[in-house]
């Protein structure tokens, strides 16, 4: 019962959060156009990417919850990596199109009405600082909920520069600060999010996690008694948590299936040490095949 209330207390603060990051979008969408700044529309298309993060977010967390059945043996565990990816790809995808913008502004400054830009700036900055409070404790949990967290902390950041530049352009008449806050923020947008798109990627990939030293591993293996070689390994991430090994182990004798199980023990004994538990070992004897420690012939 108290995990049902915990999922369902932080179902509402991500559902307050698409409200107020909503509604702060419009604002600024409205406001950058009548005030003609290209920061304040650049901000609001980030407010905007945080919305259909947390909407992501929050779709791929109730999927991951379903069981799994004969037809989806894994359930949706990868959900949330595919969130995480598609979220930080879209980062990406706004920096680039704010970044031509920005320079196009910086070669044409135009007059912008700095009064509105401070208002809906400041605004931002305490929505998205409200919103990072409440999802806080769930980006600690998840790659996929701090990709989200990570689109509300750089959003709130980019508020607050875009407020100092509203002060700079309406006091001292700097209207080419606007195109410079905006490629500024075009380029926080890549460098903040490139390691979640880089990390979601790998997984999806189904590259070996950094943390896998997959020679140190064989060499561990290979001093069991009763084995003689291991190969053909694979090891990818289901999700950020869970590792998956698997492998072929030629065995020394021909030997009962009691005796294996014991050397499986062993086998699993070192696989805990790199935090994998959920392995697939296929035992050999006197089989001839490739026994390189990857096989790369195509199946």
């Amino acid at each position: 019962m108290e995990q049902y209330h915990h999922h369902d207390h932080n179902s509402r603060n991500i559902g307050l959060t698409i409200i107020l990051n909503l509604g702060i979008t419009i604002a600024q969408i409205i406001g950058g156009i009548v005030s003609g700044s290209m920061a304040l529309l650049s901000d609001a298309a980030h407010n905007f990417s945080d919305v259909l993060s947390l909407m992501i977010s929050w779709a791929a967390r109730k999927l991951t919850r379903r069981k799994l059945t004969t037809d989806r043996t894994f359930g949706y565990k990868r959900a949330e990596i595919f969130a995480a990816f598609v979220n930080s790809t879209t980062l990406i995808v706004i920096a680039v199109v704010l970044a031509i913008e920005a320079i196009e502004r910086l070669m044409d400054p135009i007059e912008v009405q700095g009064s509105i830009v401070i208002w809906l700036a400041g605004l931002s900055v305490l929505i998205n600082g409200l919103s990072v409070l409440l999802i806080h404790k769930d980006a600690k949990r998840s790659m996929n909920m701090r990709s989200a967290y990570l689109h509300l902390f750089t959003d709130m950041l980019t508020s607050v520069a875009v407020l100092f530049g509203g002060v700079l352009m309406k006091y001292y008449g700097w209207y080419w600060v606007d195109g410079v806050l905006s490629l500024g923020i075009a380029v926080f947008l890549v460098y903040s999010s490139w390691a979640i798109f880089a990390g979601s990627l790998k997984i999806m990939m189904q590259f070996t996690p950094q943390s896998i030293d997959i020679e140190k591993i064989a060499i561990e293996v290979q001093k069991i008694d009763g084995l003689k070689n291991i190969h053909h390994i694979h090891v990818w991430q289901l999700d950020e948590h869970e590792i998956i090994f698997e492998a072929h182990v030629d065995l020394d004798m021909d030997i009962r299936l009691s005796e294996f199980e014991i050397i499986l023990q062993d086998i699993n004994e070192i696989l805990r040490q790199y935090e994998i538990h959920h392995c697939n070992i296929q035992p050999e004897f006197a089989v001839e095949d490739n026994k390189e420690l990857i096989n790369n012939q195509v199946h």
